[in-house]
């Protein structure tokens, strides 16, 4: 009789594996570490164009804010997609299934849209910030919060049944929580060989590993699409109510003036108001001038302007200038707490004649730079004409 072995392998019984993918796991904080570069350079830049008063001098070229802040816009937005397209290339590349097996549409839209998210979300914290020394301190503290955040919403906070729909919504607010869960759901539908990945027609439907979907791809695009208006709508917005490097500010309820919308308002300061400490500037009392050539300039001034008769060799005519400065404003609810104003600019009545070159002489504080910001329309003015 003959006598022969039967070998052969068999699977020794084990527990189920779960899936895992590297991308969608650390990917949040590795991206977001890279996009803080960008963050921190944009929101430096712009704050050294309002410490350095570059702005200050394009606006008295002709430069408007809508053209400032879209030109910013458009700049950015050219960096953010070429970034967001090298970054997928480059995944590519690295044969990472997490790039290679979801839709290349969906990744861009993912990476542009955080991205482009950060540029409005920059926007919004430079009208906050008047030194470009702190762009580096900002920058390093939204990383760190947003890190944070991140590694909360990796373990499924808030977006699962578990939470509120209001929870959801306010954890959605800061970009990079939805940045987190979308690369979330790109890694579990790319987690194994056999996934397929997200194609565009299924961005709006849930993995199908996931149980407990609340949002879908479609949905975060939504969601980042909508909050970077709001940044922006809000960066506009503060920049015009809260003191610019002049102290100039507009009222808080600007944009429901019908004034401001046809054109047509006004370049004094508007005093009083709701929680509105420009109320309290006492009126500024009618002073001689010691010089004589000033005071027979003055007079020639005031007369042409009772007699209504205008002078044709008079390119400009400045009746009666006044620019005073609130202080140091503290406000505390709707109670101002005010330092004493100070008087720039106390009356001035000159003309400016044609085809001649004039120079501004003074001492320090004497109100030079304030004449020609009041002339050339930077500073509002409190009277005069």
């Amino acid at each position: 009789s003959s006598f022969s072995w039967t070998v052969g392998l068999k699977e020794f019984a084990h527990p189920a594996t779960e899936s895992f993918s590297t991308v969608g796991a650390i990917g949040p904080t590795f991206f977001l570490a890279a996009a803080m570069f960008g963050f921190v350079i944009q929101l430096g830049s712009i704050l050294t164009e309002k410490e350095l008063k570059l702005r200050q001098a394009m606006s008295i070229m002709g430069l408007y804010d809508s053209v400032y802040w879209l030109t910013w816009l458009t700049w950015e937005g050219l960096l953010t997609l070429l970034s967001a397209i090298l970054l997928i290339l480059f995944g590519m590349i690295f044969q990472f299934d997490f790039f290679l097996h979801n839709s290349f549409e969906i990744l861009f839209l993912t990476f542009f849209l955080f991205q482009f998210n950060m540029v409005g979300f920059a926007f919004m914290l430079s009208t906050f910030i008047s030194k470009s020394s702190s762009a580096t301190s900002v920058g390093f503290s939204v990383y760190i919060i947003g890190f944070i955040t991140q590694l909360v919403t990796t373990f499924g906070f808030p977006y699962s049944d578990t939470y509120s729909k209001n929870l959801r919504t306010i954890w959605s607010i800061f970009p990079p929580n939805l940045f987190s869960k979308g690369l979330s759901l790109l890694g579990d539908a790319t987690s194994t060989k056999q996934d397929e990945g997200i194609s565009w027609s299924s961005r709006s439907k849930c993995p199908s590993v996931d149980s407990d979907c609340v949002i879908t791809l479609d949905d975060i695009f939504k969601w980042l699409t909508a909050t970077f208006f709001v940044w922006f709508i809000l960066a506009i917005y503060f920049d015009n109510v809260l003191p610019d490097v002049n102290g100039v500010q507009k009222s808080w309820f600007y944009l429901l003036k019908p004034s401001y919308w046809t054109g047509k308002a006004s370049n004094q300061v508007e005093g009083g108001g709701c929680c509105s400490c420009t109320g309290s500037i006492p009126p500024l009392s009618e002073s001689i001038p010691d010089d004589e050539d000033v005071a027979e300039e003055e007079s020639i001034v005031k007369h042409q302007t009772t007699e209504n008769t205008p002078d044709p060799s008079v390119a400009v005519q400045v009746r009666g200038l006044v620019k005073t400065f609130p202080g140091i404003r503290n406000m505390v609810g709707c109670k101002c707490k005010t330092t004493a104003p100070y008087h720039a600019v106390k009356g001035l009545w000159v003309n400016f004649e044609k085809d001649k070159l004039f120079c501004l002489l003074g001492p320090n504080g004497a109100g030079k730079t304030t004449t020609i910001n009041c002339l050339t329309g930077i500073t509002p003015i409190t009277a005069g004409d």
